[in-house]
């Protein structure tokens, strides 16, 4: 029981108005941070430093882009690693069972991942593929972040949000009915395993169901949603 409700404390996310542990304070040393700081970039949304990154390149191709994308990861994970280890010097760091599950938690989404740009055409080291990558990571940061502000418990959607969930799993399932049904099944699957380790909140239920969106969303579709950060 203990167990269960460190993991479901773990995985009711904060929505993203939620202040932000401080970025981590890595050194400028990679040349595809162009001489700044991961705190400073990672102030940026990841649009703006792409962006950003391609005016200074020079070249707006898409493996430009992708070295822009993987740099911003690095530093979005360097800051993750720093808040985690942050947590396990002070003691206030998730419990051995909640880990366990969170990362069963992350083994399923890397299996749909990777599952969905499969039948969505987007091949590794595209742009597309990068991205997907990199607004993954999201969900790693805020199950840390949930220990580090001490949020327990969860939140009921908003109206807003309510009636956006309500329209993402319309949207999720046109995409399913777009695919051959041994496909679909496929991808169902995946996304549905997700969700097997323990009850996620409806707040993280939004949350994955956007991601899932962004990664089946082809570069004509109108996005659904915008970028997480």
């Amino acid at each position: 029981m203990k167990l269960f409700s460190a993991f479901l404390m773990a995985l009711v996310l904060a929505p993203a108005g939620f202040a932000q542990a401080k970025p981590a304070q890595t050194k400028a040393g990679d040349p595809d941070r162009l001489g700044l700081t991961c705190t400073q970039i990672l102030q940026m949304t990841s649009t703006i430093w792409v962006a950003h990154f391609v005016e200074k390149a020079g070249n707006a191709s898409a493996p430009t882009a992708v070295r822009a994308i993987t740099a911003y990861g690095k530093c979005y994970e360097a800051r993750s690693n720093q808040l985690a280890a942050s947590l396990g010097r002070s003691g206030r760091g998730p419990l051995m069972g909640a880990l366990g599950y969170f990362r069963e938690f992350q083994k399923a989404l890397d299996d749909f991942t990777a599952k969905a740009l499969a039948v969505s055409n987007k091949p590794p080291a595209t742009q597309e593929a990068s991205y997907a990558a990199l607004y993954e990571k999201q969900f790693r940061y805020e199950f840390y972040q949930r220990y580090e502000q001490r949020i327990s418990g969860g939140r009921p959607l908003t109206a807003e949000e309510a009636a956006e969930y309500s329209k993402a799993k319309n949207r999720f399932g046109e995409f399913l009915g777009l695919l051959p049904e041994d496909q679909a099944h496929i991808i169902h699957a995946a996304f549905s395993h997700i969700f097997d380790g323990a009850p996620v909140s409806d707040v993280t239920k939004l949350e994955l169901y956007r991601f899932a969106i962004s990664v089946l969303e082809s570069p004509q579709d109108t996005p659904f949603s915008p970028p997480p950060f």
